[in-house]
């Protein structure tokens, strides 16, 4: 959180139920167990990945489509598998002997998540003849993706920070797919689709604003019910009208990519980040909006207020009721477009359980980012990126070896560390998920 300035708290009298979380050293337990953690990812990446490969190099490619295109880097396929393996090792011993900061565990997680997946990707390479990856559609699938999880955890983060949480981020980007599928061929607009699915995962919002804050119900079982509510509707739905006549009710087409101009042309950015459609630039535009809202504005440190201690933030005059009623509506329609993504913004049609597990995924991404945007988009490009290289590592020399689920399960057992305080201090807001009287 940010630190505010007593000219700030005499102007702005809620901001002293806002504190900063002082720096302190890891605990010599979470110390240990961090380092020890290090320890293994590292020395199963030297011997694993980098004894266990075979011979021969790894190939990088930098393709993308460019006028200007970066040259390939080949690398020996062990000896960096070893290397980068070491440094991990040595980053753990550090961490056992003397110990990082507690601000330092996301840079020692995204330092061993790293090295371990460049170590895996040379270890697959190896033992093959001119085998190579191209980075920029790896990163690209993992955009792809990360988007609707991303999405999925704005809203997430934006209810928790309210104090509320959003179990029901599935059921909002179920019925956002549904609602744009079928707004979109009824209108004959995937602009008018990509609206209703907004407003479809708004209207869940409103649901759960309603049950959670006015007559408050458990918010964890009002999730789970608004869940199932939604994958039942659209199951009925879908099977009623969408299957017995689909081309009134499910051919709304497909989003378009929209490359932009001169920044679609740089080398490796450009195709990464500047050639999607409109959905992927409105999700960057709500990335930087909700960091800076979040964090700079009065409204967000009134939200911050009212998820840490709603009592004293009603006290100095805050209106909580309106700030979380307000919050939990937009973060459904923020997920409502990610559902709109899955449906419109990719393959068009709507099918049957279209969200497939997809906003519980982003409810591990709010944990695993520490209830920031920033820290919800890295986590959600995380499972984006191992689900992406689930496709790609079967066409590898190696990759076919490796099951699917084990590369599937990696990001959840990083939350699992996460959540445990191995990596640093993880707490959520102190009032999420507690209700507060009307």
């Amino acid at each position: 959180m940010e630190q505010v300035s007593a000219a700030e708290q005499r102007a702005r009298p809620e901001a002293v139920v806002v504190h900063e979380v002082l720096e302190q050293p890891v605990s010599l337990r979470k110390r240990v167990v961090t380092g020890a953690l290090l320890v293994l990812v590292g020395a199963v990446t030297v011997v694993g990945w980098g004894l266990g490969a075979g011979a021969g190099d790894a190939t990088f490619a930098f393709g993308g489509g460019t006028a200007v295109r970066l040259p390939d880097l080949t690398l020996p396929a062990t000896a960096t598998a070893v290397l980068l393996g070491a440094v991990v090792v040595v980053l753990g011993l550090f961490q056992l002997v003397r110990g990082f900061r507690a601000r330092r565990g996301p840079l020692l997680v995204g330092a061993a998540v790293a090295a371990f997946m460049v170590s895996f990707l040379c270890w697959a390479m190896s033992g093959g003849e001119a085998s190579s990856i191209d980075v920029v559609q790896l990163l690209r699938q993992t955009l792809f993706l990360a988007t609707p999880l991303i999405l999925g955890a704005l809203a997430g983060v934006l209810g928790e920070r309210s104090g509320v949480v959003n179990v029901a981020i599935e059921g909002q980007l179920l019925t956002g797919a549904f609602t744009a599928a079928l707004v979109g061929t009824l209108a004959g607009s995937l602009g008018a689709g990509v609206v209703g699915g907004v407003l479809s995962g708004a209207l869940v919002g409103w649901l759960l604003a309603v049950f959670a804050i006015r007559y408050r119900v458990n918010q964890v079982i009002l999730g789970v019910v608004l869940n199932a509510a939604a994958l039942g509707f659209t199951g009925w739905a879908y099977k009623a009208l969408m299957q017995s006549d689909t081309e009134r009710f499910n051919a709304p087409g497909q989003l378009q990519t929209l490359p932009i101009p001169v920044l679609s042309d740089i080398p490796v950015l450009g195709p990464l980040l500047f050639e999607a459609n409109v959905v992927v630039y409105v999700m960057y535009a709500l990335v930087v909006a909700l960091q800076v809202v979040l964090f700079r504005t009065r409204w967000g440190l009134r939200t911050r207020a009212v998820g840490e201690h709603p009592k004293a933030a009603a006290t100095l005059g805050v209106p909580v009721l309106r700030i979380r009623y307000v919050n939990v509506v937009v973060a459904g329609g923020i997920a409502g477009l990610g559902g709109a993504f899955l449906s419109v913004g990719t393959i068009g049609p709507f099918t049957e359980n279209m969200s497939a597990g997809k906003g519980f995924i982003a409810l591990a991404a709010v944990i695993f980012g520490r209830w920031t945007p920033k820290g919800a988009v890295a986590a959600s490009l995380l499972f984006g990126f191992f689900a992406a290289l689930q496709t790609l590592v079967g066409v590898l020399p190696y990759g076919s070896s490796v099951p699917s689920s084990f590369l599937s399960a990696l990001p959840y057992l990083a939350t699992l560390f996460a959540v445990a305080g191995f990596v640093g201090r993880v707490r959520p807001p102190a009032a999420s998920g507690e209700p507060y009287p009307a």
